[in-house]
């Protein structure tokens, strides 16, 4: 799923592109994607976008008259700029034509996730808003106390969308690497100098990758994905952890799994997968030399 730096750049580009172009048509290839009828998604049309904004994962495309037309790609949703007079794309649940250039939103696989709504109004807006706090404008201070408002594991804190607003489970392993922090640790147990390093991590990480994607994606970035090699330990399963070499470890649990670097975030213990310990039981190694 795009997270905070995905669709950071996204939203510089289609700002680029449509802030103050007038979208002129709408055509809809999917009836599920639409999920509100009031105001009508014919209620955008003809009108001049105002700005692009962030909404958590969201893109939200605000256009005068206060009507607000909101993406969320969730997994497998991207967004496609085509030239003008091009009008179809691969995949694509929706156009939305500028005299510019057309907006396509794609979706591969069979499962269809990404929504589409269309509302008035900053209430409306705001009803949309899962209530995380985005991080990259919080305090140290307001940060801390949405980490330990709930005991949980700092990982599941992390990708908790009414704590922190944009961060899902690749930029959340790629965060806990760079604070040296383990995924399982509980937030109420963190002291005030762990919470000012995961602070400071959670905050460079997502600018440096929102940086590094800016500058990858030229005019348009056509290549979103959660997997890239330069991260640290996000998808690299079994592969060195570029800061200490140990093979990087992981935690499945149902369609998700945790990177993470036994030797730098957990002391050397390699922390149990739920299934792969149980059937394994005296076997499971314990320490990270034990796999070297």
């Amino acid at each position: 799923m795009p997270e905070l730096p995905d669709v950071s750049v996204y939203i510089e580009r289609l700002t680029a592109k449509v802030v103050g172009q007038r979208l002129e048509h709408v055509r809809l290839g999917h009836p599920f994607l639409l999920r509100t009828v009031s105001p009508p998604i014919a209620a955008v049309e003809g009108r001049t976008v105002a700005g692009v904004e962030r909404l958590g994962k969201r893109i939200v495309l605000a256009f005068e008259g206060d009507l607000f037309m909101v993406v969320h790609l969730m997994i497998a949703g991207r967004l496609r700029w085509l030239a003008a007079g091009k009008k179809t794309a691969p995949n694509a649940l929706a156009f939305f034509e500028f005299a510019n250039g057309t907006l396509a939103l794609t979706e591969a696989g069979k499962q269809r996730r990404a929504s589409l709504h269309v509302v008035a109004g900053r209430a409306a807006l705001a009803a949309l808003d899962a209530g995380g706090i985005d991080v990259m404008t919080a305090t140290r201070d307001a940060f801390a106390a949405r980490l330990v408002a709930e005991n949980h594991t700092v990982k599941r804190a992390l990708t908790d969308p009414r704590l922190f607003s944009g961060i899902g489970n690749a930029y959340s392993d790629e965060i806990l690497h760079r604070a040296r922090l383990s995924p399982l640790a509980l937030t109420r147990s963190l002291d005030d100098a762990t919470i000012d390093r995961l602070f400071a991590a959670t905050t460079s990480t997502l600018a440096d990758w929102t940086a590094r994607l800016s500058r990858e994606a030229g005019d348009w970035p056509e290549k979103v994905t959660a997997f890239h090699p330069a991260m640290a330990v996000h998808g690299r399963f079994g592969q060195p952890c570029p800061d200490c070499g140990a093979p990087v470890q992981r935690i499945v649990r149902a369609d998700n799994e945790t990177n993470y670097c036994a030797r730098c975030q957990t002391g050397g213990k390699v922390l149990a997968d739920r299934a792969l310990s149980r059937l394994l039981k005296e076997s499971w190694p314990k320490q990270i030399d034990e796999l070297l």
